[in-house]
């Protein structure tokens, strides 16, 4: 049975649950309902009793809101899987010296993640991120780049840190990364005083990292994270690259996963 009729049928059998009472009397009983037939009948009882299948679909809203989000996620699926198809054709180039790599850095599928620290979306996306490494494992691997929206705020504080305990050790900055967006809230309201906290509970050098977050190789390492987004066109954050195909904004996980599993069979797995 289709999609589009077993939507039909899960409408028919809203109707026939409900008791469908005519108005003369006792409830119709509930005739042979067929693939066929479906489309017909409802278009039938929809259209000679407006007012009691509107009252079942009130009765019954959850289940009518699901099946018209299976459908919403569908049709976003289908456009998605399109875009990719074509992001598939334009290879796209990102400059990832001195960036820690999360992950294998043989990996199959190598996402790169255009994000904010401070950003609540980017947040989110970033559970969805952990929820595919743990799920992929060695096939995956992940590479963080700063685009902070208020690059003189705690978002552009942050990622200076971020860079700047990566020169010291990948495993701390990656810790870093973590108690970052599990303490969002924290983290913009508190600034550089939380930022240096947070370093000190991971043991960083925090005379060096004095040092070398207002150094040069940081502020180049954040400069051409820039001009890379610019490059790609990146709007809003979080963006991600899945080797080539786009992702645009905190994914579903069902549909994040779309993206590396068409990656993943682009690369020949």
């Amino acid at each position: 049975m289709s999609i589009f009729a077993k939507r039909f049928f899960a409408l028919s059998l809203l109707l026939a649950l409900s008791g469908l009472c005519l108005p003369g009397g006792a409830p119709r009983a509930a005739g042979q309902v067929t693939e066929d037939n479906l489309p017909q009948l409802l278009e039938k009882a929809l259209r000679e009793h407006p007012d009691i299948v509107l009252d079942v679909l009130r009765r019954n809203s959850e289940a009518v809101l699901d099946i018209a989000q299976q459908g919403s996620n569908m049709r976003r699926k289908r456009n998605l899987e399109t875009q990719w198809r074509e992001d598939m054709k334009t290879p796209k180039s990102v400059r990832l010296e001195g960036r820690p790599v999360l992950g294998s850095p043989k990996a199959k599928v190598r996402i790169v993640a255009f994000s904010d620290f401070t950003c609540h979306f980017c947040q989110q996306a970033s559970k969805t991120v952990d929820a595919l490494l743990q799920e992929y494992g060695k096939d995956i691997s992940l590479v963080f780049k700063n685009l902070p929206l208020d690059e003189k705020g705690p978002g552009g504080q942050a990622a200076a840190y971020f860079v700047a305990i990566s020169q010291q050790s990948e495993e701390k900055a990656w810790k870093f990364y973590k108690a970052l967006f599990a303490d969002r809230d924290r983290l913009v309201t508190e600034g550089e005083d939380f930022l240096k906290k947070t370093a000190q509970d991971l043991d960083v050098d925090m005379k060096r990292l004095a040092r070398d977050v207002r150094g040069k190789k940081v502020s180049d390492i954040l400069a051409e994270d820039q001009q890379d987004a610019q490059k790609l066109g990146v709007e809003g954050t979080p963006y991600f690259l899945v080797n080539n195909l786009v992702v645009r904004g905190a994914l579903p996980l069902d549909l994040f996963k779309g993206a590396v599993d068409m990656s993943l069979k682009q690369s020949g797995k």
